[in-house]
């Protein structure tokens, strides 16, 4: 047999195509900034903003239009403390922005909310200090809970567990159960490592980090440490598990969708963005033909579903063809 047979004509090519993405198979991730009273560029991730609650609802029905499976939601705070209790605060603006998202799209897109406490906190940290500057793993649990309770009471369909705190899973999953929140599902960023390719989501959240992560994030050399983290978070219930970043990782990523007995999701960062990006505004590559190869790489090494800025772009462009 000749492969190239199948491979002669853009009919072939199609019938012939082992791996597809679909834009219900695309996660928006999208920024809503307290206070903000029109949408505010993010510099390192070139057609980016920081939304403004009016800005934020045109493109909730644009992201709808185009027909993408869900958004996430990351809010910006105007203040920020040591145990970011903005991220529970009822009237914060993540819980504001989750309610308007599910007020105004609902039931056409899953509204999924962050579950993680950098965005608020003023050290920048995921999780709550002890008194020799280290993450308290068991005290944020407890504000882990209070911010999941939080989440579900503004409405959202599925909270993001990106912390890396051990027993999340099973903390959120209990503290949702006992709120009367069962139907609540729990996306545990499993496997998530501790990259440069973080970089621009920082400037996006304007974080207030100093130092890193590495000690609660993975280490990007460890393959087989992500597989562990994934099964642990199954056990302990998770509804679905996250390899993240994406592009960089995608042996890890075909690790987890070869061992997972639930969806495997996967975040196309804000760094593999603006990389794509950054090249394309300089000609270097091809926009459209780079974006579409990054989310069929990602779909054909084992993601279910894939976070990405570009979500919303490729599907519009994909209905348009």
């Amino acid at each position: 047999m000749r492969p190239r047979r199948l491979r002669q004509s853009p009919a072939w090519r199609r019938l012939a195509q082992e791996t597809r993405v679909d834009a219900a198979q695309l996660v928006l991730p999208m920024f809503v900034a307290e206070g903000a009273v029109e949408p505010r560029p993010i510099a390192s991730m070139p057609g980016v903003v920081q939304h403004s609650l009016d800005s934020f609802r045109a493109e909730l029905h644009r992201a709808a239009a185009a027909g993408v499976g869900g958004v996430m939601l990351f809010g910006v705070p105007e203040h920020k403390d040591a145990v970011g209790s903005g991220a529970t605060d009822p009237d914060g603006i993540l819980n504001a922005a989750t309610r308007v998202a599910v007020a105004e799209v609902g039931d056409a897109l899953v509204v999924q909310t962050d579950l993680c406490l950098d965005e608020f906190t003023d050290h920048g940290h995921c999780g709550v200090l002890d008194a020799a500057g280290r993450v308290d793993n068991d005290a944020t649990l407890v504000r882990y809970r209070e911010m999941a309770i939080a989440q579900a009471e503004a409405g959202s369909q599925l909270v993001g567990l990106s912390g890396m705190m051990d027993g999340q899973v099973a903390a959120v999953r209990a503290a949702l159960d006992a709120a009367g929140a069962q139907q609540v599902p729990t996306l545990a960023y499993a496997a998530k490592y501790a990259s440069a390719f973080y970089g621009p989501f920082r400037e996006a959240v304007q974080s207030s980090l100093v130092g890193d992560r590495r000690s609660y994030q993975l280490d990007p050399a460890n393959r087989r440490e992500g597989l562990r983290e994934l099964e642990l978070d199954v056990e302990e219930g998770a509804d679905i598990v996250m390899v993240k970043p994406a592009m960089s990782y995608l042996d890890v990523l075909a690790d987890a969708a070869a061992a997972s007995p639930v969806p495997v999701w996967a975040y196309q960062v804000s760094g593999e963005y603006a990389m794509i990006a950054a090249a394309a505004a300089n000609g270097w590559i091809d926009r459209d033909r780079a974006v579409d190869e990054s989310l069929v790489s990602i779909r054909r090494a084992g993601a279910d579903a894939v976070l990405s800025y570009f979500a919303v772009e490729a599907a519009e462009r994909w209905a348009r063809a």
